[in-house]
């Protein structure tokens, strides 16, 4: 279609005119189809609203354009004409999954070393990797993830995010923290002779300007979230211990807030975890060390918890235990207690694995530890839909199943909150009203 010139010289007045009718009539027609498009209704067995902690019988779920127009009993939602019907007999459609703690540009450490992925991958290779990790991410029916760190691959993050939301390609919704931070000397990769340089998996900063800078420079680069590690495994002898002091973490903090964003922290010691609970961190990734009173401060602080109990079980097993023949690790054991604790404490509780440490697509396995570990069903659908829309800022959005929410949804074979393992029986992914996997699935 000819592009509209101010500058044409009369003569061709009559072809703009005819071509700027051909507009008009153009996006009517795009508008009449746009309030026509039909609705699409979706009859389960059941549907879990993400709100009560069982599943309403007997319910179904009326999708229109990109949200949800109504959800309740089947003889209470008024069916529009020329609504498509979609049948999904067996299932339990539940708002779409959210992953709390992902990492896309990762893939499993018994493929290739977290170094040598760093190291020896080009970001062409690891980006080309990622677009596959997300969408098995998306065809799981986790529609929606917080990818939190890219590990030595710069913004690729930002960028996977924005290719997914213009439909290059098909993924979840993403929240990513782009480098992370971390105090200098601390991070990886290790190994080399003192004083060589490598590629770092994060951001180093230090001090009051230099994490000042270092933040306001990755949110201007589009991260959505601030990621810091409070401690690492940098002590004498290898062993995990503090890096940032509190007034370094505040300081992150505030300087977060002033844009509307939050910070989370990588923290696997009380004393990094109390260090980055007083200074605000919105939750803490990981906890291995926590104990009860320091569960209890991050309830008091309302700071949440996510366990990544999936990370600590494929690295014991990629070093050679042997689930479910060889006693469990001294790592194990100590990860079942700690987990204990903060169900004890209260804690409020979100759903995160770490996976890239293992394979994309199988999210699915830290919310069966969850499970295994003492947490009821119920709750950890919770903990992968409400909670974590909650702690992404997305819980206007998504999340839920009710009217005027993104109809991002998923159907899985029997009841996952009876049964957990249904969540690896997906039947049915819907993202944004689009049908990924199940009826209508697009090419």
């Amino acid at each position: 279609m000819p592009t509209f010139r101010p500058s044409r010289p009369a003569a061709h007045s009559g072809t703009m005119t005819v071509s700027l009718v051909m507009v008009a009539i153009l996006m009517g027609a795009a508008a009449s189809a746009s309030a026509q498009s039909p609705s699409i209704l979706l009859r389960p067995d059941r549907v879990f609203d993400g709100v009560s902690a069982q599943p309403h019988d007997g319910w179904v779920v009326l999708v229109t354009g990109a949200r949800i127009a109504a959800a309740g009993p089947a003889s209470e939602v008024r069916v529009p004409a020329g609504t498509r019907t979609v049948e999904l007999r067996g299932t339990t459609l539940t708002p779409g999954l959210i992953e709390g703690h992902s990492h896309l540009l990762l893939h499993p450490y018994d493929e290739v070393s977290w170094n040598d992925q760093v190291l020896r991958e080009s970001v062409a290779e690891r980006v080309a990797r990622a677009t596959v990790h997300a969408r098995n991410t998306l065809m799981a029916g986790f529609t929606a993830a917080r990818d939190l760190g890219s590990e030595g691959a710069a913004y690729a993050d930002v960028g996977l995010k924005q290719a997914i939301e213009k439909g290059v390609i098909p993924g979840p919704r993403l929240v990513v923290a782009g480098p992370a931070i971390v105090a200098t000397g601390s991070y990886g990769p290790k190994g080399f002779v003192p004083g060589a340089t490598a590629l770092l998996g994060a951001e180093e900063a230090d001090g009051i300007d230099a994490l000042v800078r270092v933040a306001r420079n990755q949110m201007g680069n589009g991260v959505d979230v601030v990621k810091v590690y409070a401690d690492y495994r940098w002590g004498p002898n290898g062993e995990a211990a503090p890096t940032f002091t509190e007034d370094e973490l505040r300081l992150l903090v505030n300087v977060a807030r002033s844009s509307g964003r939050g910070v989370v922290a990588h923290a696997a010691t009380k004393e990094g975890m109390r260090r980055a609970t007083m200074a605000g961190v919105e939750t803490i990734e990981h906890g291995d060390g926590g104990d009860l009173e320091a569960f209890t401060l991050m309830k008091q602080h309302g700071v949440a918890f996510i366990p990544t109990l999936a990370a600590g079980d494929a690295t014991s097993q990629y070093g050679g235990w042997k689930k479910g023949t060889d006693p469990e690790p001294a790592r194990i054991r100590a990860k079942r207690e700690s987990f204990r604790l903060a169900l004890e404490s209260g804690v409020e509780m979100g759903m995160g694995g770490d996976v890239g440490v293992y394979t994309h697509g199988t999210n699915a396995r830290e919310m069966e530890l969850m499970v295994d570990y003492g947490m009821t069903a119920p709750a950890v659908m919770m903990a992968a839909t409400l909670v974590n829309a909650r702690l992404l800022h997305m819980d206007q959005r998504v999340g839920q199943v009710k009217a005027g929410m993104f109809a991002d949804l998923a159907a899985f074979e029997g009841d996952p909150t009876k049964d957990i393992h249904a969540l690896r029986r997906v039947r049915f992914v819907m993202k944004n009203g689009v049908v990924y996997l199940g009826d209508a699935e697009p090419k």
